[in-house]
């Protein structure tokens, strides 16, 4: 057998031992043919052996496989103190599966001529096989464990292997330097600083050690001299780029190709780890002074003009300025931007709504406005400025929504701006958070209505912004009860009680009236703001008129239906009547119809007409319009005499008016609640009762019951908003339901 059997250690010669022998137990012995197995990850074991074998590619088998199956990388050498025995040891990296756990035996080469040894029954640490290989090999331990590194770092490299191949190179003495900063960066990349001695500019082959999830990958440095370091060692600096999953804390060491093969430099115990405002810096510092390959210098050039908190547009030496007017962020990462770009003669190329390594490319999506203003207010700048002011282009303004993840909401909000000849400007931007519904409304009464951009503004802008919206459920924020409130007596009456309702007096008053009403349990659901001031009088009058009534505070509404949703948080029964505090009853009784009607249709939502004071029908049914794609759900009797549908018997319909009716309580829970993206009252229901509808809960309008009511007040804005509202909410709606309609009418067109 070539190389014959040889022993690792042997009885007769010294152990074999590690400088940290103490630490990590004494070293192994074997006895002859034997070979010692050390664990690197899952796919690869380190074995250990004495005798001649040949280096390189060798074919293996295992357990009595037939030699050629597989393949073993292996490294030997000349042991440092040979015996008759065994002059060269060698150490090889065998790949290994789910059936490779129970080895016992292997053989290197060919059958006729190939070496065979037997495993050691216990595996060994990485610690101890290292030890093992730098005691054996001596002076060329260092050159053999870089061979065996080398093949390690290749392919994958997950963290077990990584602490294997560090140990390896602590031991082979192969730690070389500390690395002292860490800085984090907006963009992900990770910039790194500190000193070593076999660190060579350009390019090189690096992995994070530490707990993050290793990644072996070209990494660009530059040295630069350094007085307090070391003899012969020089300062560095790094830049891993943003496909690197690294935190900072995360960052125990680094291991690094160098002049001289691989290397470990652990991070100093007193590291610094800065911020992504504070790295721009610490690069600049340093990047006058440090060499490196041209490439490597530029992507370095680019970090130090990365952003750190400072408005750098307006030192531009090109007539190029920005400011905003508005920004608003909502739930989700939502934004809606808008403000003003001065630049005449077209430098910018790009510009872009950062956060952390998030980038929306607004100019791809914005639109553009006239802002004569902006051109104005230029008139009388710096000399610098003056040519370009010949343009008759006034189109500076902008508004853009854009969605950045909100996982990194506290971190800072700046535009980006990339001009022709590559250099970045900043424009920190501090957004405003409110719901989507009010920065709506805020952004498009900013806007004059006869402004010919406003349509454009609507259909790319507001709309989708309001559809990429998330709903925000209301919040309860405070109850109080009058009375014997006792919810299960009866279905309890939710009456949401908005900001345009001044006065539900007379509604109380009706409801003390009614014989049926008055013994029911009444939810009185109000803003937080209006709770404040009038639950008190609210609480004297219903203990005046004797009735059972839970007074609830809710935040984050926004009209009857966000009430409606906090009040039947209050609840635990089964079923609810939900009523608008604009909505008056015609007459008594109507409650214990609607309560009878449910108990022959379990499950089901029952609504009762709505009518003017003139006798005219305001509401009486949903219906779908198959052949009315503009206005795909119909009420076929808005605007008829009262008269003719009180003769109707129990109708079914699309979908129910929550306005006031008879419903399961859990149904909004099931329905997913009100959708967040409507402006308005009427779409934002009729959303919810076609969805109601289509999760299996019937409708029906019962016409014996009548209610009297008028259309609200657009909460006070002027005939143009309340246009512009209603416009807004219809495409919205028509967006979300015209294709799931479609879809139901010809079942065909359904995707596969």
């Amino acid at each position: 057998m070539q190389g014959g059997y040889g022993v690792l250690v042997t009885e007769q010669s010294p152990a074999v031992t590690s400088p940290t022998a103490g630490k990590h137990g004494a070293s192994r012995a074997m006895r002859s043919g034997r070979v010692l197995g050390c664990r690197v990850d899952d796919t690869t074991l380190l074995i250990i052996g004495l005798g001649r074998v040949m280096a390189g590619e060798v074919v293996v088998g295992v357990d009595g496989d037939q030699a050629g199956t597989r393949s073993a990388f292996v490294s030997q050498w000349r042991l440092a103190a040979p015996s008759p025995r065994a002059k060269h040891g060698f150490a090889a990296l065998l790949p290994t599966g789910a059936t490779d756990r129970g080895m016992t035996t292997i053989r290197f080469g060919e059958d006729e001529t190939g070496a065979g040894y037997i495993f050691a029954p216990r595996l060994a640490s990485a610690e101890e096989a290292a030890a093992l290989v730098t005691e054996s090999a001596g002076s060329q331990s260092a050159a053999v464990i870089d061979r065996l590194v080398d093949v390690l770092m290749v392919g994958n490299v997950n963290r077990r292997r990584l602490l294997t191949i560090t140990a390896l190179l602590q031991a082979a003495d192969a730690s070389d330097g500390f690395v002292e900063l860490i800085g984090e960066s907006h963009d992900g990349t990770t910039f790194l600083q500190g000193w070593s001695r076999s660190m060579a500019p350009g390019r090189c082959r690096v992995s994070l050690a530490g707990n993050a999830t290793p990644v072996v990958e070209e990494c660009g440095i530059a040295v630069f001299s350094r007085t307090d370091a070391p003899e012969s060692a020089s300062g560095f600096v790094g830049l891993l780029e943003a496909n690197q999953v690294a935190r900072a804390l995360d960052i125990e060491g680094l291991v690094y190709r160098g002049r001289a093969g691989w290397r470990y430099a652990a991070v100093h115990p007193r590291k610094h780890i800065a911020g992504p405002l504070e790295t721009p810096e610490h690069i600049r510092s340093l990047l006058l002074r440090s060499h490196s390959a041209p490439e490597v210098l530029l992507s370095l050039r680019a970090a130090a003009n990365s952003f750190d908190g400072k408005e750098t547009v307006s030192s531009l030496p090109y007539p190029v300025r920005m400011g905003t007017d508005n920004a608003f962020e909502t739930d989700g990462g939502n934004l809606l931007v808008s403000g003003w770009l001065y630049d005449p003669d077209e430098h910018v190329v790009a510009v872009r709504l950062r956060r952390r390594d998030a980038a929306a490319r607004v100019n791809e999506r914005w639109t553009r406005l006239d802002r004569p203003d902006v051109t104005d207010s230029f008139n009388d700048q710096q000399q610098h400025l003056a040519p370009s002011l010949r343009s008759e282009q006034h189109a500076h303004g902008f508004i853009s929504h854009a969605q950045l993840p909100s996982e990194d909401s506290g971190a800072p909000l700046y535009f980006e701006l990339t001009l022709r000849d590559c250099r970045r400007a900043f424009f920190p931007v501090k957004p405003t958070r409110v719901s989507a519904r009010l920065a709506a409304l805020r952004q498009i009464g900013s806007i004059d209505p006869a402004n010919c951009a406003l349509p454009a503004i609507i259909d790319t802008q507001i709309v989708p912004f309001l559809s990429e919206t998330g709903r925000s459920a209301p919040v309860i924020d405070a109850m109080l009860d009058a009375g014997s409130f006792d919810q299960e007596s009866s279905p309890p009456i939710v009456i949401g009680a908005g900001e345009t309702e001044e006065h539900i007096s007379p509604l109380l008053a009706l409801l003390a009236l009614d014989p049926e009403t008055r013994r029911a349990p009444i939810v009185i659901v109000m803003p937080a703001e209006r709770y404040r001031k009038q639950a008190a009088g609210l609480i004297e009058l219903a203990r005046f008129y004797r009735l059972s009534v839970r007074l609830v505070s809710a935040k984050g509404t926004a009209d009857f239906y966000d009430l409606l949703e906090a009040g039947t948080q209050a609840l635990s029964c089964e079923t609810v009547v939900p009523l608008s505090a604009s909505l008056i009853p015609h007459g008594a009784g109507w409650y214990g119809k609607l309560v009878a009607t449910t108990e022959t249709l379990k499950g089901s939502i029952i609504s009762p007409v709505q009518a003017y004071e003139d006798h005219s029908v305001r509401w009486a049914g949903n219906w779908i319009d198959d052949d009315n794609r503009d206005q795909p759900v119909v009420g076929h009797y808005t605007g008829y005499p009262l008269k003719a549908v009180t003769d109707m018997t129990l109708t079914r319909i699309a979908a129910a008016s929550l306005e006031c009716c008879v419903m399961p309580r859990d149904a909004l829970l099931r329905a997913g609640g009100f959708s967040g993206g409507y402006l308005g009252a009427p779409e934002k229901g009729l959303d919810l009762g076609l969805r109601l509808s289509r999760s299996g809960i019937d409708s029906y309008l019962l016409p014996s019951v009548q209610m009297w009511g008028c259309d609200d007040a657009r909460d006070g804005n002027g005939p143009a908003m309340a246009a512009l509202v209603e416009e807004i909410d219809r495409k919205i709606f028509k967006s979300q339901w015209v294709p799931v309609l479609a879809i139901e009418k010809h079942p065909e067109e359904r995707p596969a």
